[in-house]
């Protein structure tokens, strides 16, 4: 760890933030302090920090705030990408190579210099760690055998990268605002680098500091990470070499609150400032205690993904029944009202090419129908791992009532997110509730990981929810994916992702059920407190306090 804990805790400034941190009741708990933003919020999902590995929605958030990329989305209009690290970039007329050029005078927070050889080194470890998000990277071409060269320093201030078709450039830009594109300080990483044994899995010896990163800091972002202790905090602070707008508080503390109650209770007292898993009836509550509410549209998709390992949900007319069971208008009243809608299909709204058709209804009779058509006319058990936070608890015990109806015994295994993602990626799982984040502001971000699955063996190296799901795609519905990347006209792209998810809809293993609206409750003693469209536009260095 960058810090043991208790060390980590000396850099707070006042009691009340140690309180703030480790308090085991809301009514414990200090006043915040007037430099320091505190959120609860529910970060079990955290496996790890590293950008080079993480692949959660609230990594993305801390890392996001915590580490700077070569590009970013337009913070303004996420249909556009902006310099962040780099000053300028141009593109080779045969479309392949792209040339980035830098911004000078850059430091990391360590007070390293920002090179060009940082930006490869990290393109490199990212590559061959080869974790969950190195298939954003590695669908250009990029191999642990030619990383170094088609990703590499030609000088201090600038980088090029070589892709192996011509893309639309749009694309390749909008994947290089994802995490796993977050520059590192290769001195630093290098310096906490572990002599690895290699293996059939993993060829180099080295782990390019992967553990000591799980935990450590070696970025240039607005914030720098002090700690994480995980299922209890995330501590940053503020990063004094940053080039950018100066964050306007010390730091911000990350208290993991997994109960929406207690979120409110903390936050009407005035022992958090920001609440961010409120349900519908604490969002109505805070609201008439004169805390303020502010809400964004998510590029969040929230769905069941049925293991096509299990022989039951291998059936398409199981897959087709299990759309039919699904009260999607309970829900919808009910459980994520205010905080979600229903929606049907992999694209959310707001990309190109996004469908809102939502054909499916509760329909029991129908459900037997094709259950019978399936021989399971009895119906069969089945397991769904759930994390335990609403509102996807309250909608699998929805689930559960109404598979009930068809003869489909369902029996819920709790978890936090941490431990119900981890048998998710080891494709260990019968039904998982989840939701997906589009890692870049382009359609292919969804329709990469729900309809492209090149080897569906467990040895596998391209790791999308088709492969964790153990669906097997047809070359149809991927080929149409791949090819929509190399269409240049708008129009044209977005019809071929509005088949697209028509065809998805109707005969792929996931159940898609709504499309998240990010709400926060947060104390009026903060000043430019906003969500973004994404997890990783969440940034709160603009947040101050009266």
């Amino acid at each position: 760890m960058i810090h043991s804990l208790h060390k980590s805790l000396r850099v707070l400034s006042t009691s009340a933030a140690f309180g703030l941190l480790l308090a085991a009741a809301p009514q414990a708990f200090a006043a915040t302090p007037a430099d320091t933003l505190v959120e609860g919020f529910a970060i079990d999902d955290i496996i790890t920090i590293d950008p080079g590995e993480a692949f959660e929605l609230s990594t993305a958030e801390i890392t996001a705030n915590c580490y700077s990329k070569l590009v970013m989305l337009d913070p303004a209009d996420t249909s556009k990408v902006i310099g962040d690290l780099a000053a300028s970039w141009t593109t080779s007329d045969d479309g392949l190579t792209y040339t980035f050029k830098l911004k000078p005078g850059l430091k990391f927070a360590s007070g390293n210099p920002i090179t060009a050889a940082d930006v490869a080194y990290s393109f490199e470890r990212a590559v061959k760690l080869d974790k969950s998000p190195a298939f954003l990277l590695t669908q250009f071409g990029l191999t642990g055998d030619n990383v170094a060269e088609k990703a590499k320093a030609t000088d201090d201030t600038t980088f090029t990268f070589v892709v192996d078709k011509a893309y639309a450039p749009s694309f390749v830009l909008n994947v290089l605002t994802a995490t796993v594109a977050s520059v590192v300080d290769k001195k630093v990483v290098s310096e906490h680098a572990k002599k690895v044994t290699p293996s059939a899995d993993y060829k180099y010896d080295n782990d390019f500091g992967n553990e000591w990163m799980k935990t450590g800091y070696a970025g240039s972002g607005p914030y720098k990470t002090m700690a994480w202790r995980a299922n209890e905090a995330v501590i940053m602070e503020v990063n004094p070499n940053y080039y950018g707008e100066k964050p306007k508080l010390k730091r911000v503390i990350y208290r993991h609150m997994k109960e929406s109650s207690g979120q409110r209770l903390a936050l009407e007292n005035g022992d958090i400032d920001v609440a961010r898993n409120l349900e519908p009836g604490d969002l109505d509550a805070v609201q008439k205690k004169g805390v303020l509410l502010t809400s964004a549209p998510k590029g969040t998709v929230y769905y069941f993904s049925l293991n096509q390992k299990n022989k039951n949900l291998a059936k398409p007319e199981v897959v087709e029944a299990m759309k039919y069971l699904v009260d999607y208008d309970a829900i919808g009243a009910t459980l994520i009202k205010g905080i979600g809608e229903i929606h049907q299909t992999f694209l959310p709204k707001g990309q190109l090419g996004a469908l809102s058709d939502n054909p499916y209804k509760l329909d029991v009779a129908k459900a037997k129908e094709l259950l019978a058509k399936a021989g399971l006319k009895d119906g069969f058990t089945v397991t769904m791992d759930v994390r335990n936070t609403q509102p996807v608890t309250g909608i699998a015990e929805s689930v559960q009532q109404t598979l009930a109806q068809a003869g489909i015994k369902l029996e819920i295994i709790p978890g936090d997110g941490k431990q119900t993602l981890t048998k998710f990626r080891a494709r260990t799982h019968d039904i998982y509730i989840g939701q997906w984040g589009s890692d870049y502001f382009d359609p292919n971000s969804n329709a990469e990981t729900f309809t492209v699955n090149p080897d569906n063996s467990d040895e596998g190296k391209s790791k999308t929810l088709a492969w964790r799901n153990g669906w097997d795609v047809p070359k149809e519905l991927s080929d149409a994916s791949k090819g929509a990347l190399l269409e240049k006209d708008s129009a044209k792209r977005a019809a071929i992702y509005e088949d697209l998810q028509k065809k998805v809809l109707a005969t792929s293993p996931f159940v898609i059920v709504f499309q998240q609206t990010e709400v926060a409750g947060y104390s009026p003693k903060l000043k430019n407190f906003k969500l973004g469209p994404s997890f990783d536009t969440n940034f709160v260095y603009p947040v101050s306090k009266d």
